[in-house]
């Protein structure tokens, strides 16, 4: 009984920390007991609002803890937490939904960091090293038509969880946007060179399937199976889509989503693992991962 009374003491301060941060969003104003723990998200988010003509009318948020570790004094506490943003863009309507992985850090009873575990930053970076691509086509792979409408579908319907027909990564960003194209009818080649082509079978993989670098190489050089053309504004994307990160600017590609709609502005909403997203503003400004050095690559998936 002794341990039991303290834990639920935490969880009543997690459960208040989740309600401020999702009112924060809403109003733009910090609760006071917690200003050193959500000044940064609110501000950054309220600031990507802003910048685009956009209002967040509601915000509710759930918490649900994965797990608890406890020391002499101090406890670890892992949980999840799961946002719905009623956005409103001029007469426009949508629902935005983020999932966040968070450990909290409490002294006795006090909580004394709160921090969002950066998974963005931890996928391993592969290069592409495919040479000899194929100079024509195969008449097999022509015959593919690309199904956007089946791309979307796939993208809302595991945008939070994760399809048993696939292996699962830790870092599942890629993996998940190369589930979608190939949903929609993009035809994998390359088996079982792991530097070749784009493909998964069986408990194997491609590099271009999983990691982020690789992916975006694949895109940029493919001439057969699935292809794409770079385009140079955002706006140009349609459903479908494929749009690369590289946070830091350095040439390290980190993270891939798909496009699932357009916002009022004809902007890209976009759905994503690793941090699951779903239709969520193209530009990630509102990431913790976010830094001014962004890149951004658009790809055309053709079709």
């Amino acid at each position: 009984m002794k341990v039991v009374k303290p834990l639920l003491s935490k969880k009543h301060v997690l459960h208040a920390l989740i309600a401020a941060r999702a009112e924060g969003l809403v109003n733009g104003r910090v609760a006071r007991d917690f200003s050193s723990f959500l000044s940064p998200k609110i501000e950054q988010k309220t600031n990507a609002f802003q910048k685009r003509g956009a209002e967040l009318v509601k915000c509710t948020a759930k918490g649900q803890i994965r797990s608890v570790e406890t020391g002499d004094t101090k406890t670890n506490i892992l949980y999840d937490v799961h946002f719905q943003s009623l956005i409103k863009q001029g007469k426009f309507f949508y629902i935005e939904e983020e999932m966040e992985t968070r450990m909290a850090v409490f002294y006795k009873n006090t909580l004394i960091t709160d921090r969002l575990i950066d998974l963005l930053e931890e996928e391993p970076i592969a290069e592409y090293v495919e040479k000899n691509d194929l100079e024509k086509e195969p008449a097999e792979m022509r015959a593919h038509p690309y199904n956007r409408l089946a791309v979307v579908r796939y993208a809302e319907t595991w945008w939070n969880s994760y399809n048993p027909k696939y292996k699962k990564f830790e870092n599942d960003c890629t993996n998940f946007i190369s589930q979608c194209v190939h949903e929609g009818g993009a035809p994998m080649r390359g088996y079982p060179n792991k530097g070749n082509g784009w493909w998964m079978q069986n408990n194997s993989w491609s590099y271009s399937w999983s990691v982020a670098n690789a992916f975006r190489a694949y895109l940029k050089n493919s001439k057969a199976g699935l292809k794409a053309k770079q385009v140079t504004q955002p706006h140009e994307l349609m459903l479908g889509d494929v749009i690369c990160y590289d946070f830091e600017g350095d040439g390290k590609w980190n993270h891939t989503t798909v496009v699932v709609a357009k916002d009022a502005n004809g902007m890209p909403l976009v759905n994503a693992h690793t941090y699951n997203s779903r239709m969520r503003y193209w530009a990630y400004e509102d990431s913790t991962a976010y830094t001014p050095n962004i890149q951004y690559e658009f790809f055309h998936i053709l079709g």
